[in-house]
């Protein structure tokens, strides 16, 4: 089940990140890991507008356009919920009302989609005001394009101010918070005046990205020499940034390795089932190939025993006073 703005899904608990499609996988993998992730269950889709203007060749908008084409082959709209999020293709960069509204009919357009379940403001804007931001993503909401709006990358403080102003306008509230949260990745979720709390004081829905902490907390590598030539190596060196924070993470894997030898299970789904445990609503998470989309679901079946939880606490305590 997931609760979203009020609603409970009967979903299971994961989203499927679209950041792979059109970059690690080509639009006929893509079509078969959603096919395999709505037969199993899954509805909840994640992609941004920027995805994958990063690899060589591409200009954005790569993930939206093979999301479109599949719902399109599937007649599968009713059956998903699609997130995506504005402000990093490179036609539509930043949070300007403008850029938001011109943005917001690209994807649509990519999407082949009359709206978009939930359409985030993927990273802040400094140059614009928060009223005029929430003003204009009102609009969008006004207008039947978007039915939600979540924040992703914004400063707590920025979050709130969006709140305050969007109360005292009579605006559309966000309903959700992407931020960036995972065994290596704790503290900005879990401070006291974290993503978490606000989450909590707002009753909103909790989807983090870099579930898997870009691949690491699968558990395929072992050592950092593992990583030469890895399509996300330099995303996981941000975790391992000096000696300390290396060894820390090799010690997190070998206790979900533990763990995960007791569960018959893999360390991917020990990774998600800790999420889980945290209270979030969903982690994201993605696959490249249909067969890695089993060990994200069996990490929604996973329920960690108590000492399970507290021994990943403690070997990621490290990661705690780390944003």
């Amino acid at each position: 089940m997931v609760h979203l703005a009020g609603k409970t899904l009967d979903v299971r608990p994961l989203a499927l990140g679209g950041n792979t499609f059109g970059w690690t996988s080509d639009e006929k993998e893509s079509f078969a890991v959603l096919d395999a992730f709505v037969a199993a269950g899954g509805a909840l889709i994640d992609t941004a507008d920027g995805y994958s203007a990063w690899a060589p060749g591409n200009q954005g908008g790569e993930s939206e356009t093979i999301i479109g084409h599949w719902l399109r082959a599937r007649g599968s709209r009713d059956k998903v919920i699609i997130a995506t999020k504005v402000a990093t293709h490179p036609q539509f960069k930043g949070l300007a009302p403008s850029t938001i509204a011109a943005a917001a009919d690209a994807s649509l357009a990519r999407l082949g989609t009359d709206h978009i379940d939930l359409y985030y403001a993927h990273f802040d804007d400094p140059s614009q005001t928060v009223l005029d931001m929430a003003t204009a993503f009102d609009q969008l909401v006004r207008q039947g394009k978007i039915g939600h709006i979540g924040l992703s990358n914004f400063s707590v403080a920025r979050e709130r101010g969006w709140f305050e102003v969007a109360e005292r306008e009579g605006l559309a509230l966000p309903v959700a918070l992407q931020p960036q949260y995972n065994l290596l990745h704790r503290g900005d979720v879990e401070g006291g005046d974290g993503y978490g709390a606000l989450a909590a004081e707002k009753n909103l829905a909790l989807f983090p990205y870099f579930s898997l902490a870009s691949g690491f907390l699968s558990g395929k590598y072992t050592s950092v020499k593992d990583l030469s030539g890895a399509a996300r190596g330099a995303m996981i060196s941000d975790y391992l940034s000096d000696e300390t924070a290396t060894r820390a993470a090799f010690e997190v894997i070998d206790v979900e390795r533990q763990i995960a030898a007791g569960h018959h299970a893999e360390v991917t789904s020990v990774s998600l089932a800790w999420l889980l445990s945290k209270g979030v609503t969903a982690p994201i998470a993605s696959a490249r190939v249909p067969g890695q989309l089993s060990a994200l679901f069996a990490g929604t079946e996973l329920t960690l025993a108590d000492d399970e939880a507290a021994a990943l606490d403690r070997a990621s305590s490290p990661f705690v006073g780390r944003p």
